[in-house]
């Protein structure tokens, strides 16, 4: 049974609004952050209507998870995750619609850098190896087929961007923009956490296809940020759906790009809301992802 979709914390928190991306929205309390997942959902660059149930819990507590199973290999940003410790911020009234919603963080330097890993010849970097038989600059074996698993996995970064779509750099552009040290620090580390979780994911017949983090600075130190190994932030392939060649479908929002690249929408305006099996078909996939990761039923 999923609980009601959440869109907006809005008249729900009492603290200023920092921030309001396609999911998450950022509320400043004064020594932290608050960080609310909501169940927007966004594809094609739109946020879509209706939200999906369940769809902003799975999020916030797939990365609580990741962050608690990998604060020995690199601190991050979590304070605590517990909506009852907020007091008058969120008030009683407020707090079972938010509960696992939100996560109160350090705050940190972002560094305006995505760090992605690949493990696949798969999405972009699949279109970019097409196109010039390269990744970022990275050139590889001639002859990969599409979702061709790499040798090693690569660090493929992407510049930020609020606005529009982030812009796929080379390591070297990188550097030129963060320094080598930390630029070299945040291929490693990513590259490591990448490891973890894969080797993870393998032993509960998933792959990780690929996956991007955000990293941040507190007193100069290099902290993980934002979320980690959720649906939204890396590709995961039930091991049974893997082949060479195809468009695998992912365990994430797949049923609604498969709707919206299947409908009439022109993807040049607001698509029209989505069909209720569609939601609930996703709904089912973010709650599977959860299950099957952490052993846990989404309660």
């Amino acid at each position: 049974m999923s609980t009601p979709a959440i869109s907006t914390a809005a008249g729900l928190v009492n603290a200023p609004l920092l921030y309001k991306g396609k999911v998450r929205e950022l509320y400043d309390l004064g020594e932290h952050y608050l960080i609310v997942v909501t169940d927007r959902i966004s594809a094609f660059d739109y946020v879509l209507e209706p939200a999906v149930p369940d769809k902003g819990n799975v999020l916030n507590r797939l990365s609580a998870f990741w962050f608690e199973r990998t604060k020995e290999l690199i601190p991050n940003h979590v304070i605590h995750t517990d909506v009852d410790r907020l007091g008058e911020v969120v008030p009683e009234a407020h707090r079972e619609a938010l509960r696992n919603r939100i996560m109160v963080t350090r705050k940190a330097q972002r560094i305006d850098i995505e760090c992605v890993v690949r493990g696949y010849v798969t999405g972009g970097g699949w279109r970019q190896y097409e196109s010039g038989g390269a990744i970022n600059g990275i050139q590889l074996p001639a002859g990969l087929r599409k979702n061709a698993k790499l040798e090693q996995p690569i660090f493929t970064p992407a510049a930020k961007n609020d606005v529009g779509h982030d812009e796929d750099i080379s390591f070297e552009t990188m550097a030129g923009m963060v320094g080598a040290d930390l630029a070299e620090q945040l291929r490693s580390r990513t590259l490591e956490l990448y490891g973890f979780a894969r080797d993870y994911c393998e032993e509960r017949g998933i792959i990780l296809a690929d996956c991007k983090l955000e990293f941040g600075l507190v007193d100069g130190k290099l902290i993980v940020i934002d979320e980690m190994f959720t649906p939204d932030a890396s590709r995961f392939w039930a091991k049974e759906n893997y082949a060479l060649d195809i468009e695998i479908d992912s365990m994430d929002k797949e049923p609604v790009r498969t709707y919206l690249a299947g409908s009439d929408w022109d993807k040049n305006s607001q698509p029209e809301p989505l069909p209720q099996q569609v939601v609930e078909e996703t709904t089912r996939r973010y709650r599977d992802i959860f299950h099957r990761l952490t052993g846990q039923e989404l309660q």
